[in-house]
């Protein structure tokens, strides 16, 4: 009987110990809670972090150091570039105020920013407006670059589409541009564009909506799509854009 009850009091005390050992510990959530409650608490206060003030940056820090921007002119296109010397400088010099040379040693036009120039786009833009020209866009074309915001200049392959050799890549061509340059002046009028065929490449001038359109049609010619199929496709497409501005 002793030893039982020894044996019971050892046990009791033992078990006592252990529940003194174990440490409730709190639930996540709860502890979440109180978190996210004074969270709150510190913005809704008046202790709540400020947004930070700046002061305005001169528009000499702004501009920084003088940047260069350099166009490649290919050898024929010296002939217009030359011609239509007057109507390029003209708009680079005295709209975006920057210099403008063309550099007979390396045979590039260079554009760079002066003390005069105010923006620090008009460099860029610039530099779209004069090689839209040497891609093969009519000045007057290339100018929208200078005078709107939401055009972009997009150049691709024909054989990036569909490897095409020999004569299966004349009747491509031919295809895009129909007789008498039918077909791309109607692709132009329908999507707003403007399109240079040279060669095997295709450049579009244009807005974003309206290249993607151009690009699809002249997509479909190449794979082999009949010209009259690809005019209602664009009608439905056009009509469509239009209805929803």
């Amino acid at each position: 009987m002793d030893t039982a009850t020894l044996t019971e009091t050892g046990a009791s005390a033992g078990t006592q110990n252990d529940t003194d050992s174990f440490v409730k510990v709190k639930s996540k959530k709860s502890q979440k809670r109180k978190r996210a409650a004074a969270d709150m608490m510190d913005t809704e206060g008046p202790t709540a972090s400020k947004r930070p003030q700046f002061p305005p940056i001169s528009a000499e820090k702004l501009r920084g150091s003088d940047q260069m921007r350099k166009v490649a002119v290919p050898a024929h296109r010296y002939t217009p570039l030359k011609d239509n010397w007057m109507k390029i400088y003209s708009p680079i010099v005295e709209n975006l105020q920057l210099q403008v040379r063309f550099n007979l040693k390396t045979r590039n036009v260079e554009i760079k920013t002066c003390k005069e120039t105010q923006d620090i786009g008009s460099l860029s833009k610039a530099a779209d407006f004069v090689k839209a020209f040497i891609l093969g866009f009519q000045v007057e074309d290339a100018m929208a670059l200078i005078r709107l915001d939401e055009l972009f200049l997009e150049t691709f392959d024909i054989t990036d589409v569909k490897p095409l050799k020999g004569d299966h890549l004349s009747r491509a061509i031919g295809r895009i541009a129909g007789k008498g340059g039918k077909t791309k002046f109607t692709i132009e009028n329908v999507t707003k564009t403007r399109i240079v065929l040279a060669e095997t490449k295709v450049h579009i001038l244009g807005s974003f909506q309206n290249i993607k359109m151009a690009r699809t049609a002249i997509c479909n010619l190449i794979l082999g799509s009949p010209p009259s199929k690809v005019y209602g496709n664009i009608r439905v497409v056009a009509s469509r854009a239009a209805e929803r501005f």
